[in-house]
């Protein structure tokens, strides 16, 4: 099957986006099929991509320039031509997926659009408006495709009240082979508290649509570290409004998995996560998860028994929330071990196989009413 992934963002990017898009595009490889990814050009090298990578014109997003945005170019409708691709998929499609929805129509291709990004939410948290606006492009473009696929329960939900068709769940895999509680490193916990306090980490980008500042509670707390892992442009006030963390910058790889083994308790901020796959990689690493009770989230947390959900933009909640777990060690195990379980059987490959079915369907779908 030759399959075109038109992504948004793609490695060295660091975001759900990209690391989605490889993860597929080296399952597609895999499992013999022909796939080709078509991105915005980044400012530095290329990462190692398991096929050819396309890239078009970009420029950095102003206030953010970790994010690069596509321009108008040929390039994408030739390479999609070229490819002679038999499916189109559109990872998290907002300009570039837009603009390749509008290529794979002409070129009478099937499309298949995977939901990722709460839009809405970020217009809210960036504008103070425009949801609805996100919610017309959104509509457009997953309307357009043969099939959306959305990542959580509810994603699932958010699309189908605001009328797109044609919506099927599909999760997101973990590396548990990197991510595993063997990597805990004692000489690492040292390093980040050398008083010997329980260690509550967060993941992520830094942004304002994370909400990290509401971690300033669990800082303050007795015997508490707080290590905030990431980078973006709400670093600078971050390190003002959590006196006492340790900020560590970007980390991948098998670094970043160490340090996820060698935390106590992983707490996520984010109300507008559409999955949350830092959730996933802490829980393979064994640790208690204090998260928001709203999208991703909801379906990956099984609050008592993994880890604790708590009211989105609450700090006293998320404070509370971590100031249990850190009075309770055998708790917190007890959560890691469930958590640990939980994740064990959603391996990338498991959920690349369901990608797979899903263009067998579409492709089949699109022959029957051609026939």
């Amino acid at each position: 099957m030759r399959v075109a992934i038109v992504t948004e963002s793609f490695p060295p990017d660091v975001n759900g986006v990209a690391h989605c898009a490889l993860q597929t595009a080296r399952h597609l490889a895999a499992r013999g099929h022909d796939p080709l990814v078509i991105a915005p050009a980044v400012a530095g090298p290329d990462a190692d991509a398991p096929c050819p990578v396309v890239r078009v014109p970009s420029l950095p997003l102003p206030g953010y320039p970790q994010v690069r945005v596509a321009l108008p170019s040929r390039r994408l409708a030739a390479a999609l031509t070229a490819h002679r691709a038999d499916v189109v998929h559109l990872a998290s499609p907002f300009v570039l997926g837009v603009r390749g929805m509008g290529v794979a129509a002409r070129l009478g291709l099937p499309a298949v659009a995977v939901y990722q990004t709460d839009l809405a939410g970020y217009a809210r948290t960036y504008m103070g408006a425009g949801e609805n606006t996100a919610w017309r492009r959104i509509g457009t473009v997953h309307t357009a495709a043969d099939r959306t696929l959305a990542p959580s329960s509810a994603a699932v939900r958010d699309l189908a009240e605001h009328g797109v068709p044609r919506v099927r769940l599909w999760p997101r895999g973990v590396d548990t082979a990197r991510f595993r509680p063997e990597l805990r490193d004692e000489s690492l916990r040292r390093e980040l508290a050398p008083d010997g306090e329980t260690i509550v980490g967060y993941v992520g980008r830094l942004a304002p649509e994370k909400c990290v500042e509401l971690l300033s509670g669990a800082c303050a707390l007795p015997g508490v570290k707080v290590v905030v892992v990431g980078d973006g442009p709400s670093g600078p006030a971050l390190q003002n409004s959590l006196p006492g963390a340790v900020f560590l910058g970007r980390r991948t790889g098998d670094d970043l998995a160490r340090i996820f083994a060698s935390f106590d308790v992983f707490a996520h901020t984010g109300p507008y996560e559409t999955f949350c796959q830092t959730v996933q990689e802490a829980m393979a690493c064994g640790l208690p998860v204090v998260a928001p009770a709203a999208g991703g989230p909801l379906d990956l947390v099984d609050h008592a028994r993994t880890g604790l959900l708590v009211p989105p933009h609450d700090a006293d909640a998320v404070r509370d929330a971590v100031a249990a777990l850190v009075a309770d060690p055998a708790r917190r195990a007890a959560y890691g071990r469930a958590a640990r379980a939980t994740v064990e059987g959603r391996t990338w490959a498991a959920v690349g196989d369901q990608l797979l079915d899903h263009y067998t369907e579409v492709l089949r779908e699109r022959t029957a009413v051609a026939a």
